[in-house]
């Protein structure tokens, strides 16, 4: 690889990251602005755990379609839209005027919220098997960093510059629509399987299409079920704290706005730290082991769930410590998440891998769509302490037991496909 595509290559990630960066802070902006939102529509709990779980069921459904168009068009070219989809369906919930209304345009910013295995497999084209880990670990630091973005935007920049919720949208909405045009004009694409290893001297590839056969084929996978089971119940914990965490230390243990964004950020920071640490540190144990990744998965579920029980149950008075137990808390929840993403790609064909990522998503939000509204009728039957520890606790556990059964097919899979990959290359 020259000099000039290896900067390139580079450059498409840095505008995958500002995409996903920016795209995360208008998602997530309805956690800090949930209060607000609540009082303009005079709404309970469960009625915004609605609105939140409405955008994750439109989500979920469009997730088959992005991925059947991604693995049989230009990536890029659908990426340009789905950022310009997240802008214009940002712009409709900011100036409704009806909670009906409101929960109809917030559902349709969930349409772009499922384009993301258009990037994932874009990137695994230009980048291998052994970087692909910390590239997603790179690009997954976007989505803490884009949640701490949007508290800063929420808490102190929108109330400086006499920001109603409304108008944060509409600024976040004209964002998305000026990257459309950046991913439009300066992305491009990539012949799927490019970057595998038996492809890396190859001066020419074939062209590899989209195979119902294939896509059969994901199903066939041991490690690919496990791979589903866990992705079902590990997102349930990661929409339960983005859209009802704030609340909880507002309305249950008494912080103010400054002492959430004060104890809030850095744990976010560690946070996104810990994305890119638990990709290196799965693509290091995978050049030795193709359970690298799973053991790194593994562990971080297990000690997420650990941690946050006892953070959770330390007394409200005693905020020191309920800082410090957080802290170590993000520290361990996103270890799994790139190893995942790169475990998809570790055991599924070029051609059908954005189908892979889309029906992994779609299996992880047919569940989890509904985590907000149970959460908040659990919070109001009982409390938030209560359904936020309930639900989490639950499912990375569940999450463990799921990683623990993938150790024992991963081998099977992943050696398979290099067997694959090495017969199309002898057949070029």
């Amino acid at each position: 690889m020259s000099a000039e595509q290896s900067r390139y290559r580079w450059f498409v990630v840095g505008v995958f990251f500002f995409f996903m960066l920016l795209h995360q802070t208008d998602k997530l902006l309805i956690g800090p602005l949930e209060s607000q939102i609540r009082d303009s529509f005079q709404i309970t709990k469960t009625q915004m755990g609605a609105v939140l779980t409405g955008a994750l069921i439109v989500g979920t459904i469009f997730y088959p379609l992005w991925g059947y168009l991604y693995d049989h068009y230009a990536r890029s070219k659908l990426l340009s839209l789905a950022s310009f989809i997240w802008g214009a369906t940002t712009w409709l919930s900011s100036v409704v005027r009806t909670f009906p209304q409101f929960v109809a345009t917030r559902a349709s910013t969930g349409i772009d919220d499922s384009s993301y295995p258009g990037i994932f497999t874009l990137v695994a084209d230009y980048f291998g098997p052994n970087l692909r880990g910390k590239v997603y670990g790179l690009l997954q630091l976007s989505q803490p960093i884009g949640y701490l973005f949007g508290t800063v935007l929420a808490l102190m920049i929108g109330p400086m510059l006499g920001w109603d919720w409304r108008t944060i949208y509409i600024a976040t909405g004209s964002v998305g629509i000026l990257l459309a045009i950046l991913i439009f004009f300066g992305v491009k694409e990539m012949p799927r399987g490019k970057a595998e290893p038996e492809f890396e001297n190859m001066s020419e590839m074939a062209t590899f299409h989209f195979s119902w056969a294939e896509a059969r084929q994901i199903f066939r996978k041991k490690t690919m079920w496990f791979i589903f089971l866990q992705g079902f119940a590990g997102v349930f914990p990661w929409n339960v704290i983005v859209y009802w965490f704030f609340t909880y230390l507002a309305e249950e243990r008494g912080y103010d706005q400054n002492s959430i964004l004060f104890t809030m950020a850095p744990v976010i920071l560690v946070l996104a730290a810990g994305y890119f640490v638990g990709g290196a540190l799965g693509d290091s144990l995978f050049k030795r082991t193709n359970k690298g990744r799973i053991l790194i998965s593994s562990a971080g579920v297990l000690l997420g769930a650990i941690f946050l029980f006892f953070a959770i149950n330390t007394p409200i008075e005693a905020r020191n410590q309920f800082f410090a137990l957080m802290v170590t808390t993000a520290i361990f929840i996103p270890l799994s998440s790139a190893n995942v993403i790169a475990t998809v790609y570790d055991v599924t064909v070029p051609e059908v891998r954005s189908t892979a990522q889309a029906v992994e998503y779609f299996i992880e939000n047919t569940g989890a769509a509904f985590a907000p509204f149970l959460a908040g009728v659990i919070a109001d039957a009982t409390s938030l302490k209560t359904s936020i520890l309930l639900i989490c606790v639950t499912a990375w556990v569940l999450c463990f037991f799921f990683y623990l059964g993938a150790l024992f097919t991963i081998d099977k899979d992943s050696n398979a496909l290099r067997t694959q990959m090495a017969e199309r290359a002898r057949a070029m």
